[in-house]
């Protein structure tokens, strides 16, 4: 008797953690969808094909981030020994991080390779690391769970299906598959509610996310003209039109203004 007293409590333990996640069951790992098929349309030729760079910058002051407050989880609080902040407008010399930088239109009837490795997102720090990132149609993400407290994330999709799952556990994972393109799926955690991330889904490879210095590069485009589209989640997006040649390479930079009113 005292035995199956210890498994009912234990049972109940799991499902509560589960039901705090939003969710009616145990989290599962989904077992990776089948890539997406690369169909039949035209090849890009690597001998003719360029590039596109550029530099993403903020005009004028940038909003203070707001501070976040982790007192209401101990792990949390002892895994950040520094204050903490949103990640809003990271910005270092006018140059602007986190911005997803992608082609949004111009590709024709072009078709691509399905993505061979696994995109990937970690809850760390009661963080979420990237916190903007691309992901293409039917390439798999792995979910985890680095700290030791408990996690959900929770995909807020249009054209995608919604999902919630929840990671009690340290060390849990999990794998899920978007099987349409959308820009963007905002991602965010029902138990720390600081929480969030973004991820540009695409059905083709050429998308970048910008890093401390604003530059990204869209690496071999086959010749056309084509619609940059440079996404940030405050200062919405900023589109540009650029051709390239054959073996050319062409500069496209994007300055968004600061919101008006804004204080460093």
């Amino acid at each position: 008797m005292h035995r199956r007293n210890m498994w009912v409590g234990t049972l109940g333990l799991a499902l509560a953690a589960s039901l705090a996640c939003g969710g009616s069951k145990a989290p599962e790992t989904a077992a990776p969808a089948a890539p997406a098929a690369s169909g039949g349309g035209q090849k890009v030729d690597p001998a003719t094909a360029g590039d596109v760079k550029g530099v993403i910058s903020l005009e004028g002051a940038a909003p203070k981030n707001e501070p976040i407050k982790m007192n209401a989880d101990p792990v949390c609080v002892k895994a950040n020994s520094t204050p903490q902040f949103q990640e809003t407008y990271e910005v270092d010399g006018g140059k602007l991080a986190n911005v997803f930088v992608y082609v949004k239109d111009g590709l024709g009837n072009y078709s691509f390779d399905p993505p061979t490795e696994m995109a990937k997102i970690d809850q760390m720090s009661c963080r979420y690391h990237p916190h903007v990132f691309g992901v293409r149609v039917g390439q798999p993400i792995e979910i985890l769970n680095s700290d030791d407290t408990l996690h959900n994330i929770h995909a807020l999709p249009k054209a995608n299906s919604e999902f919630n799952n929840g990671q009690p556990i340290k060390g849990m994972k999990m794998n899920h598959t978007f099987t349409s393109k959308e820009v963007m799926v905002p991602f965010k955690c029902d138990v720390h509610g600081w929480m969030n991330a973004y991820v540009g889904v695409l059905d083709h490879p050429y998308f970048a996310t910008t890093g401390k210095d604003g530059s990204f590069e869209l690496k071999g485009l086959p010749p056309g003209t084509y619609t940059l589209e440079a996404w940030h989640e405050k200062l919405g997006p900023m589109t540009q039109s650029v051709t390239i040649g054959a073996k050319e390479s062409k500069e496209v930079n994007f300055a968004f203004k600061a919101p008006a009113g804004a204080a460093d």
